[in-house]
């Protein structure tokens, strides 16, 4: 390829400001603004996770395209993330990259956030390795837990995905019951560290299918510590460790049990992980295992490209690029629309 292709890629979906430049497939910088202010809250506060994106947006794009050496008159494409997310949010993002479309006159792309979280096991690791197809991925974040099967960056399935909650929600609610602050999932799995994952044991929802449920297990740990500070007040702070433990054990074994059926439905060789919880110290420590016993080969991005970021928005929008998939400055963005795209909508043969 003699002519570089430089995207520059926007994501504002929640409560992280970021931009990206990927050229030709690669990933030149990926600048992360986290928002802060929502920790004394307990969650997310959309009216004040948008003025945090405005008043970041345009420094972090500067910083972005000044870590690639890259000019904004050297940009072949801007990419924004259009859903699902927060609105306000959104809109911030969506607004921001019109405004340089425009200026600009260069194409506009639209990202789907979860079909990015996917795409982004398609950015090349420390190792110079990067997922091949077909690949199943599970797909762990705060609102979503899908199993997709991959035949191509746009010829995808989802197999299975929670009918309620999902995994990193019930991190963040079991985290909220034992007292530790928002957000709580990475807390849980730096108290399960010196814990027994065996010490307590909760049951595994039973779910036809690939499909998860989450709601079951929330309840049943809400009723647990609940009778257990009952009968000791000073439950949770003698046995925090193995609390957190026995019950990050349960949630990762709950999406692991339905992954292996998707294995062996599928009979991929490349499994992946996306999402932010894909970040979990556990659930990669057994996500790498059932690779072995499974004979697949394991790919998980680098943690910057596990949580929400921009260099996953880039990396789809690159492949975009590539069918001349582009969006038109009337395109308005759908914070609801948590379905995949119809151009994702193909059944695979397995």
């Amino acid at each position: 390829m003699n002519q570089s292709i430089n995207i520059l890629a926007i994501e504002s979906s929640c409560d992280e400001t970021s931009a990206a430049i990927c050229s030709n497939g690669n990933i030149l910088s990926n600048v992360i603004a986290t928002q802060q202010i929502h920790e004394q809250y307990g969650g997310v506060v959309p009216e004040l996770a948008s003025r945090a994106h405005l008043e970041a947006i345009d420094v972090v794009v500067a910083a972005a395209l000044d870590k690639a050496n890259i000019l904004l008159n050297q940009v072949n494409a801007i990419a924004y993330t259009k859903s699902p997310g927060l609105l306000g949010p959104l809109l911030v993002g969506s607004g921001f990259a019109k405004s340089i479309a425009l200026t600009q006159n260069i194409p506009l792309i639209e990202v789907h956030h979860m079909q990015a979280h996917v795409l982004a096991n398609l950015i090349e690791n420390k190792k110079g390795e990067k997922v091949q197809f077909p690949f199943l991925c599970l797909t762990v974040s705060g609102g979503h837990t899908q199993i997709v099967y991959c035949t191509s960056p746009f010829n995808m399935e989802i197999i299975g995905e929670t009918i309620d909650d999902a995994a990193g929600e019930a991190f963040d609610k079991t985290a909220k019951i034992v007292g530790l602050p928002y957000p709580g999932g990475p807390l849980i799995d730096q108290f399960a560290a010196n814990g027994n994952p065996l010490k307590y044991e909760f049951t595994e929802p039973q779910i036809q299918g690939l499909n998860y449920s989450f709601s079951g297990l929330k309840t049943q740990f809400l009723y647990f510590v609940q009778q257990q500070t009952a009968a000791n007040p000073k439950f949770l702070a003698e046995n925090l460790t193995d609390v957190c433990a026995s019950v990050q054990h349960r949630i990762v074994t709950v999406l692991l049990n339905k992954f292996k059926k998707a294995i062996r439905q599928t009979k991929v060789k490349y499994i992946c992980l996306a999402g932010g919880v894909s970040a979990n110290s556990y659930l990669r420590k057994l996500f790498f295992e059932l690779g072995v016993k499974h004979q697949c080969k394991v790919y998980i991005p680098e943690f910057e490209y596990c949580t929400d970021n921009a260099g996953m928005i880039a990396i789809t929008a690159y492949y975009k690029y590539l069918q001349n998939e582009f969006a038109t400055l009337e395109s308005v963005p759908n914070a609801r629309a948590s379905f995949w795209p119809a151009t994702l909508a193909v059944n695979p043969t397995h």
